[in-house]
């Protein structure tokens, strides 16, 4: 991938609470790490994933390539159809492969520690609200090591990565 556009990824991960789970869908674009879209469901239907693909497409148009792991949500009618009445092509990895995915996982790492261990979220919307907070400040103003320190977002919007690392 040399470019913004040419392949996505998605994946679902979960988020304690005081009491059980909720679980996040992110969409993101594997050139520049952005999370282009994302939701969060306290049930593992297939909707919650679509409607974040839905947004992600109507905001910054269809993939190339949308990688994803085997899981029932995005091998299911409403996922693929909806990929590929906009000409997507749909990549899996295999069974049992994380490093496949490693861009998203790196994610959810960052996530869980810097965000979602440090709370105990009572409710949904208060996930709701310091999820949102989190991935603003990931895609607009956490330095990204793979872009020379530059945040996702700014090289999304440029169209390419820095040839020389920013001083930060």
């Amino acid at each position: 991938m040399d470019r913004p556009g040419q392949g996505w990824c998605a994946d679902i991960t979960y988020l304690p609470r005081r009491r059980g789970f909720l679980y996040l869908v992110a969409i993101m674009d594997w050139f520049t790490r952005k999370v282009l879209s994302w939701r969060i469901s306290n049930t593992l239907e297939a909707d919650f994933c679509v409607e974040a693909l839905n947004e992600a497409i109507h905001r910054f148009g269809a993939p190339g390539i949308m990688n994803t792991d085997q899981g029932s949500q995005f091998t299911s009618l409403a996922w693929t159809d909806r990929l590929k009445r906009v000409g997507t092509r749909i990549s899996m990895e295999g069974k049992g492969r994380c490093i496949d995915h490693i861009f998203i996982e790196r994610l959810w790492r960052s996530l869980k520690y810097e965000c979602a261990y440090l709370q105990a979220w009572k409710t949904g919307s208060q996930a709701k609200a310091a999820i949102g907070s989190w991935i603003a400040f990931y895609n607009h103003r956490r330095p990204h090591t793979a872009h020379g320190g530059i945040p996702p977002a700014m090289v999304y919007s440029t169209g390419s990565k820095p040839t020389g690392r920013r001083r930060q």
